[in-house]
């Protein structure tokens, strides 16, 4: 295996773009669609992409993605900022990571970590 991308459902394509991309910071890499219902995002090695719900049996809000950065909590305080919807502050956990916790508009998770030294 050589890369894997994460699929969202979301309800609103165009506004979640708006969502990943002026809160979280993504980039946009392609829209698909007249009108757009399908959405390639990318930062950095990460690629994440949108579905519209009405082009897929799968429902709104129910994925989840783990990403690795640099430094969780100056990416915290960033996205605090910016008004992301952040529904935990960055923490240690006995299983090596430091990490909080992000919804898109839908309830999808994005969960920001990298490795800690500390455990809670």
């Amino acid at each position: 295996m050589r890369a894997s991308i994460t699929i969202f459902t979301v309800k609103d394509v165009m506004a979640s773009l708006a969502y990943f991309r002026d809160i979280l910071g993504f980039d946009v890499a392609f829209e698909y669609g007249n009108p757009t219902f399908y959405v390639g995002l990318c930062s950095g090695e990460v690629s994440l992409h949108l579905v519209a719900a009405s082009q897929t049996p799968r429902l709104p809000g129910h994925g989840a993605v783990s990403i690795f950065v640099d430094d969780v909590d100056g990416l915290h305080a960033d996205l605090v900022k910016r008004g992301a919807r952040v529904l935990k502050a960055p923490k240690d956990y006995d299983y090596g990571l430091r990490d909080f916790d992000v919804a898109d508009l839908d309830g999808n998770m994005i969960f920001f970590g990298m490795e800690s030294q500390k455990a809670s």
